[in-house]
């Protein structure tokens, strides 16, 4: 039993425009999305807290240090 084909993700789709219709359509798909991002996000949480509990030393909140001549807009003062 393997992955859902075309025909069979068609119908599923048939059966649930006939019992939710046309207008509840996209405040489920809205609802859907809304869980699949806090279900992402409880994730990333969980393995941040996972990583930290591995290695307390490793702050995964601190940015990483960054150069701050390399790709500077703000012009230096080279005759003075």
């Amino acid at each position: 039993m393997g992955a859902p084909g075309v025909w069979e993700v068609i119908i599923i789709l048939v059966v649930v425009l006939v019992i939710f219709g046309p207008k509840r359509l996209p405040e489920m798909g809205r609802s859907l999305g809304k869980a699949i991002r806090e279900f992402k996000t409880a994730g990333k949480e969980v393995q941040r807290e996972f990583t930290e509990s591995i290695d307390p030393d490793a702050d995964s909140t601190k940015p990483a240090p960054q150069d701050t001549k390399a790709g500077s807009t703000k012009p230096e003062n080279k005759g003075a």
